[in-house]
């Protein structure tokens, strides 16, 4: 069985879309071009001109910016949009910056409550007496 490499963009509007895809996760996640082009061994300017679909990105530039990051591949090549969801973002935000051992609890009491199945719908106040 062999893995498939990441088909990247063929046209001018694919690679400034993977540029913008770059810069949100960027700046998503708080991190300066310049942080970003010294973790990665290149220049700012390499960063800049990938964000503005200027430059082309490797699929070995892709795969660490990824890992950096923290998304899959496949969300820069426009494949998956599940960080789209305001409320996924949310939950990153406020987990981001908390230890691991409180994100670990974070996704224990998420699996809590997808098991647990739908909640209750709230009583009416008016039913209240």
């Amino acid at each position: 069985m062999s893995i498939e490499p990441p088909v990247l963009p063929d046209s001018d509007e694919g690679w400034q879309a993977l540029g913008s895809r770059l810069r949100t996760a960027r700046e998503y996640i708080g991190y300066s071009q310049a942080e970003v082009a010294r973790t990665l061994d290149l220049t700012r300017p390499a960063i800049t001109n990938m964000e503005q679909g200027r430059r082309k990105v490797s699929g070995l530039e892709l795969a660490a910016l990824a890992r950096l990051y923290r998304r899959p591949y496949e969300y820069f090549l426009g494949e998956t949009t599940e960080t789209d969801d305001p409320t996924v973002q949310a939950l990153f935000r406020a987990a981001k910056d908390l230890s691991d051992r409180d994100r670990q609890q974070v996704v224990q009491f998420a699996e809590f409550l997808r098991s647990a199945g739908r909640a209750p719908e709230p009583r009416s106040q008016d039913n209240e007496t």
